[in-house]
């Protein structure tokens, strides 16, 4: 059985090889750039997973722009709370639309090259939209906890003002503080097969294929991992130790059901996002696995923002409300 897998995955990369020098000799493909190998390498199966993907891309966002617009089109849901979430809708439109049309492409192509600058340009957006992902729902736990823990108070301390501007800072910092990693990157060296066994470009494959040091690249991605993505763990781990303390303080069970919903579906996206989050990045690059990081890249760049908005609408009666009063002022 090991034997198999090991011939399927020589003659896979001899496969990749041999079109990378096609596309060599035809002019096609650029030296400086890369090959990436993709979700599937059965040409039978390319059609299947493309329509899968077209399926998968589509419900991702209509989902997760039908949340955007019925927030925006009802004023009752002009709160704090949901604007947090159109904030976090937004992202995974464009988190989406940053891995999946080019996953797409190459599978009716057959072409899986890409340029040096694309390649920089999507691990940029998908780093910078992971970051910015962390701190908005570690703004969400914040305003939860608020909402629970001090609701007379709520207003006050979290004001529309100070809403907006915490969502503009979640997206400007991440943007900001993602230049750096992708400077370091860009500088390394890289040697041998340009192979990228992946379905788009990600830190830790791009880094198997330098021939110079990654130390201060890896430094970079603890750094960013403590700074943003375990300081906004924590926070949320500890807003949601005094949001069930509060609960369990309220004398009917009614009443505890309540104020759990209004963080349910909170709950629910932090626990799905932090695990493939730790699963994927927070470990050293030595032990690198394709078939699992592929797995769980899956996870939170495509199922994830998926659930989104499933999560958020089932759960959420409010959200039901603005779809049928979005419905009534589009009927007549």
């Amino acid at each position: 059985m090991i034997r198999h897998s090991e011939t399927y995955m020589y003659r896979s990369l001899w496969r990749s090889s041999e079109i990378i020098l096609k596309m060599n000799l035809e002019g096609k493909f650029n030296g400086t750039g890369f090959f990436i190998r993709g979700l599937s390498d059965v040409p039978a199966a390319r059609l299947p997973v493309f329509l899968v993907c077209l399926l998968v891309y589509f419900s991702i966002f209509f989902g997760n722009l039908s949340i955007f617009t019925i927030i925006l089109g009802n004023p009752n849901l002009h709160t704090p709370m949901y604007i947090f979430l159109m904030n976090l809708s937004a992202a995974d439109i464009i988190y989406a639309s940053n891995i999946l049309p080019n996953v797409m492409n190459m599978l009716v192509t057959f072409y899986n090259g890409i340029s040096f600058a694309r390649c920089m340009t999507q691990m940029y957006f998908y780093i910078a939209l992971t970051c910015t992902q962390v701190l908005l729902l570690e703004v969400m736990a914040y305003d939860r906890y608020l909402a629970i823990c001090h609701p007379l108070r709520y207003f006050l301390l979290m004001s529309l003002v100070k809403c907006a501007s915490l969502a503009t800072l979640a997206w400007t910092f991440s943007f900001i503080i993602t230049i750096g990693h992708i400077v370091l990157i860009s500088k390394l060296s890289f040697c041998g097969l340009r192979f990228i066994d992946h379905f788009y470009c990600d830190i830790a494959p791009i880094l198997k294929l330098t021939c110079s040091s990654t130390f201060d690249v890896e430094i970079m991605n603890y750094i960013e991992g403590v700074l943003i993505t375990f300081n906004a763990f924590l926070f949320t781990i500890i807003s949601y130790m005094f949001i069930i303390s509060t609960i369990l303080k309220i004398k009917t069970s009614e009443g505890q059901r309540k104020a759990f919903s209004t963080c349910s579906s909170h709950l629910t996206c932090v626990i799905i996002f932090y695990g493939t989050l730790f699963c994927l990045y927070m470990r050293p690059t030595s032990s690198y696995s394709p078939a699992r990081d592929k797995f769980f890249a899956l996870l939170s760049g495509v199922i994830i923002p998926l659930l989104n908005p499933i999560i958020y609408s089932l759960k959420n009666q409010e959200i039901k409300v603005g779809v049928k009063n979005l419905r009534r002022k589009i009927m007549y």
